[in-house]
């Protein structure tokens, strides 16, 4: 892939998230970014994902500002990325995906509480208590968008990422 043509498509990857967020704001944790940067990783890779990873939280800091939330999205997207590239082989298919991305979801809300705590001054515990109905909302929800989107989402951006290669 050419400089050029990697810059674009990495910047576009990046835009999507986005609208991605925006599409489906109105319906509380259920989201498509987890399934997004799952299917990057698969398909374009750690290190470009890692770099649309973050692109992605800068573009979400340029549009609502700073906040408790912020350095935890530069920490959880790459880790959701790395955990992504680590699987074991056998787990390198749809159902592997749908777990790790339930999985992901479940445990966000753990991952901003161990984060959340110091500042906060609230117990891991509680902090994670008070959200985990959302928890297991964003956990059904990625699951069901991982099932639904994986096989076509894949297929679709692997021609993209072919054509870019020649």
């Amino acid at each position: 892939m050419n400089r050029a043509k990697e810059v674009v498509i990495l910047a576009f990857l990046s835009s999507l998230l986005t609208v991605g967020k925006f599409a489906l704001a109105s319906i509380p944790n259920i989201e498509i970014v987890t399934f997004l940067f799952i299917l990057y990783t698969v398909v374009f890779g750690v290190r470009r994902t890692l770099i649309i990873a973050f692109v992605f939280t800068t573009i979400e800091i340029m549009i609502w500002g700073l906040g408790i939330w912020t350095i935890g999205y530069y920490l959880f997207w790459p880790l959701l990325i790395v955990i992504t590239a680590m699987l074991p082989k056998p787990l390198h298919h749809v159902w592997g995906y749908t777990l790790l991305s339930g999985a992901f979801g479940f445990f966000f809300g753990l991952l901003f509480a161990i984060y959340s705590a110091p500042i906060t001054n609230i117990s891991i515990w509680l902090y994670w208590m008070n959200g985990i109905m959302f928890d297991v909302v964003h956990m059904i929800g990625n699951v069901i968008v991982m099932l639904v989107l994986y096989v076509p989402g894949r297929r679709g951006l692997q021609l993209v990422a072919n054509r870019l290669k020649a």
